[in-house]
């Protein structure tokens, strides 16, 4: 692809004169601005990889893998045993949900209820943290409720709270909302604020009884071996019965995943430009190189090197800069990224405070996931970068006349 003699040149270019310490500026400005930018690009690109993994191995945690609602009763009857006998790895349970108000002895606050099978309280609550209480106590006429929201409202195991759903019952004064009294019998946490502060869980006939529902008057929640196959199943179940309404894991975050992917393109987009500002360095350096040998580059040209060769040669010029700072930006990128705890508690306890307290992101480690599909992009997407900053200035030796140049100075 490249010649010796071309090689030669672009290292010969790469060490200039003692008195051109200006373009030696240019090119480690160049250099690092690149670097960095790639080792940035990639060690963020690393980082919201590993948040996206975290937060959604939480979701999958905190939420059935499928819901399955239908306003017909006999539909979930039959979709429940057409999916026990084709499906054994999938397990199922029944739920009921809705929202009500908590009241206490001075204070009322919204809630989502949730209503669970007592002898599916080990599925319901195999992601979650018992905090406080006994899992074993939950039963008929005793909730579970979010941590934050037991701390909020001054609440402890045994307290007795008034529960008001959002269906009304007839009575001779009027329609009046339905309400029930209920023990703590213990308080959960899930690692999700929104979740701790605003969740109940009854047992399924008490949430029966509080919303006025019918037996057989439930969702179906689905858990499956691999979530990731939840899409999969939904098209599955839902030729089995067109009646179903069938809802994923995903379909119910999808808003909060869409907003995770459109901040890591824009991110992705910023950090880019800072390749492009680094890279508008190669350009001005290598303009300058050109004319500061204006004179060189006609003699090279009247002993007989073709003008194709000398292009070449302060293309590779700038080409080497920008390849060898893609090449460190990526191994400090990488290296970065897995290290990024480590680095984390070092600068914490150097600088006395906490980066990435786990009490706000209720993560335990800043998580970094290295994708080397990722790393790949951010790789060649530099190297495209800085091989069209290098070639625009070296092309522009084409327009030059020999006749002119020589009598350059």
């Amino acid at each position: 692809m490249f010649t010796q003699t071309e090689k030669l040149i672009a290292i010969r270019n790469l060490r200039p004169k003692r008195k051109q310490g200006f373009l030696k500026i240019i090119s480690l400005f160049s250099f690092l601005g690149i670097m960095l930018g790639v080792a940035i690009l990639i060690i963020v690109m690393s980082v919201m990889n590993g948040f996206r993994a975290d937060l959604t191995d939480k979701i999958i945690g905190l939420n059935p893998h499928l819901i399955l609602q239908s306003n017909n009763d006999t539909d979930l009857k039959g979709i429940r045993k057409k999916i026990s006998t084709k499906y054994n790895e999938i397990n199922i349970t029944e739920s009921i949900s809705g929202e009500g108000i908590i009241l206490t002895k001075n204070k009322a606050k919204g809630i989502l209820i949730k209503g669970i099978n007592e002898k599916d309280k080990s599925q319901s609550f195999s992601n979650k943290e018992i905090t406080k209480g006994n899992l074993n106590d939950f039963t008929v006429g005793r909730v579970m409720i979010g941590g934050e929201l037991a701390y909020n409202l001054n609440l402890e195991i045994g307290n007795k709270i008034n529960i008001i759903s959002s269906s009304f019952v007839d009575t001779p004064f009027g329609s009046i909302p339905k309400q029930d009294s209920f023990i703590i019998a213990g308080f959960f946490n899930s690692g999700f604020y929104e979740f701790d502060q605003n969740l109940i869980y009854l047992e399924l006939n008490d949430s029966r009884s509080i919303f006025d529902k019918e037996v057989g008057n439930v969702d179906l929640e689905l858990f499956l071996k691999d979530p990731f196959l939840a899409e999969k199943y939904k098209k599955e179940i839902q030729k089995l019965n067109k009646n179903i309404f069938v809802t994923t894991w995903s379909d119910t975050n999808k808003s909060f995943f869409n907003a995770l992917k459109v901040e890591r393109n824009v991110m992705f987009i910023i950090l880019t430009l800072i390749i492009v500002v680094a890279a508008f360095n190669i350009i001005s350096g290598l303009t300058i190189l050109i004319k500061n040998k204006t004179k060189e580059i006609a003699i090279i040209k009247t002993l007989g090197l073709s003008e194709n060769s000398i292009i070449k040669s302060f293309f590779l010029t700038g080409f080497s800069i920008g390849f060898l700072a893609t090449v460190a930006g990526v191994f400090f990128g990488v290296i970065f990224s897995i290290y990024i705890d480590v680095i984390r508690n070092f600068l914490s306890m150097v600088f006395g405070i906490n980066i990435f307290p786990s009490d706000v992101y209720y993560l335990e480690k800043m998580p970094s996931e290295i994708n080397i599909t990722s790393v790949s992009v951010v790789f060649f997407l530099s190297l495209i970068i800085t091989s069209l900053a290098s070639y625009f200035p070296a092309k522009t030796i084409s327009k030059m006349k020999t006749t002119d140049a020589l009598k350059y100075e």
